[in-house]
């Protein structure tokens, strides 16, 4: 059973592994997904080849904190687990892929809109395969950086995933 039309990626672990799911009803279902819609989340892009996502929050009353600047919870939210979809996309049917564990750091408080960008080249999807096909698990890092609409660092993220071989 697929959603799509056109062959993608698909998404073969968790609740959809039965499904085709391309980047246009990803980035739905995650907007709609509750711990997102109810943090004010919002994907915005997910290209084609799941390779670049944007993400971006504004400051509301339900998602701010004592000091009315983004709850760090939520800033934390805006980064997973995006990286795990565009992982399980670009490596295949064959691999597993987990959120291992995070660390975050918060450079300055978090006002207005806040945004981040999710990056994956080709190049890191070949060592991260090659590390898997070699040692059967590979546990990749990725960092990524909330700012505010003036380009201010806001916090950093080190996102750390676990990727073995199925097959």
């Amino acid at each position: 059973m697929s959603f799509s039309s056109t062959p993608k990626p698909a998404i073969k672990q968790g609740g959809f592994r039965k499904f085709t799911i391309g980047p246009k009803l990803l980035k739905f279902l995650l907007n709609i997904y509750g711990p997102y819609f109810g943090a004010g989340v919002k994907i915005t892009t997910i290209s084609e080849d799941f390779r670049f996502v944007r993400v971006e929050m504004p400051l509301r009353w339900y998602n701010a904190n004592y000091f009315r600047t983004h709850f760090g919870g939520s800033l934390y939210a805006m980064t997973d687990p995006i990286y795990v979809f565009m992982l399980i996309n670009n490596l295949g049917n064959d691999y597993v892929v987990w959120d291992k564990a995070a660390e975050i750091q918060f450079r300055s408080p978090g006002k207005g809109r806040v945004w981040c960008e999710f990056r994956l080249t080709e190049e890191e999807v070949a060592r991260i395969k090659t590390e898997a096909d070699t040692n059967k698990k590979t546990e990749p890092k990725f960092m990524v950086e909330v700012f505010d609409a003036d380009g201010k660092l806001v916090a950093s993220v080190v996102k750390t995933l676990y990727v073995r071989r199925v097959a």
